[in-house]
């Protein structure tokens, strides 16, 4: 009997990058203890360089399926859709964890840290000096990504390049003034529950705006080599939501923990 194949989904090749990227991050993270026990870079590097090859390769393959090889349906699209709303709800609660850290802490200091909030011997940052003009380049950062989507949406090529290439600069200078902030930082992460909250936090969020940066400059690479149309961009549209979700725990980070939490 002769199979019907003709529907919508996409059922994807057979991929070797799932299998190398379990082995990349496996070695990844055994290199990283290895580093923090014996202060050994090989593995650690050798982590990178799979996890790098792989990321690269598996995301090549997927342009290649959603552009070229018209793979990328509605029905797929509309999948993909709600796989990332579904990843950003999860990243929600993953800061919602540090976020609960902070205020169980903060409201009821025990005695451990001198029953105050900040504890005892912390000096905070001034939240009006290097915060804030973080704050102020991620909400134009905001304001940059939404300006690109919508030259897209009206066929605008030059100010949706132009536009998206800002989001990255901004991206890059918000990462430079946030290390800088950590080198010149009174105190450490081992310095009590408020160095272990405050690093976790704005780190783990830090790294977010490096992987949203990385993301958005793959759309810029895309947008160049005309991968985008009006009507079918959702790996734009993707790294858009990814951006404007990283402006918003910023923004609760700045409020919370810069601002009230001083």
């Amino acid at each position: 009997m002769k199979l019907n194949f003709n529907h919508p989904f996409h059922l994807v090749d057979y991929s070797p990058w799932p299998l190398t990227g379990a082995i990349g991050t496996l070695t990844l993270v055994t290199g990283m203890v290895k580093w923090f026990h014996n202060f050994n870079m090989n593995l650690l590097i050798i982590g990178y360089i799979i996890v790098i090859l792989t990321m690269y390769q598996w995301w090549r393959d997927v342009c290649r399926e959603g552009t070229f090889q018209g793979k990328h349906t509605i029905l797929v699209t509309k999948g993909l859709r709600w796989g990332m709303i579904l990843f950003i709800i999860s990243e929600v609660f993953f800061f919602l964890s540090f976020f609960w850290a902070f205020f169980h802490s903060s409201l009821s200091p025990n005695i451990e840290i001198g029953s105050m909030w900040p504890p005892k011997g912390i000096t905070t940052f001034n939240p009006f000096q290097i915060p804030l003009l973080n704050t102020i380049i991620l909400i134009s950062s905001g304001i940059t990504i939404t300006w690109s989507h919508h030259a897209l949406m009206e066929n605008n090529f030059s100010q949706c390049k132009q536009s998206l290439l800002f989001t990255i600069m901004l991206g890059i200078y918000f990462t430079i003034l946030q290390a800088y902030e950590y080198i010149e930082a009174p105190f450490t992460i081992a310095d009590s529950v408020y160095g272990s909250t405050f690093f976790m936090a704005t780190g783990f969020h830090g790294l977010h705006v490096m992987i949203g940066t990385l993301f958005l400059t793959v759309c810029f690479m895309r947008h160049l080599k005309n991968h985008f149309s009006m009507g079918h961009h959702f790996g734009f549209e993707a790294a858009a939501w990814y951006w404007h979700f990283v402006d918003v725990v910023w923004l609760f980070l700045y409020i919370t923990i810069y601002w009230w939490g001083n």
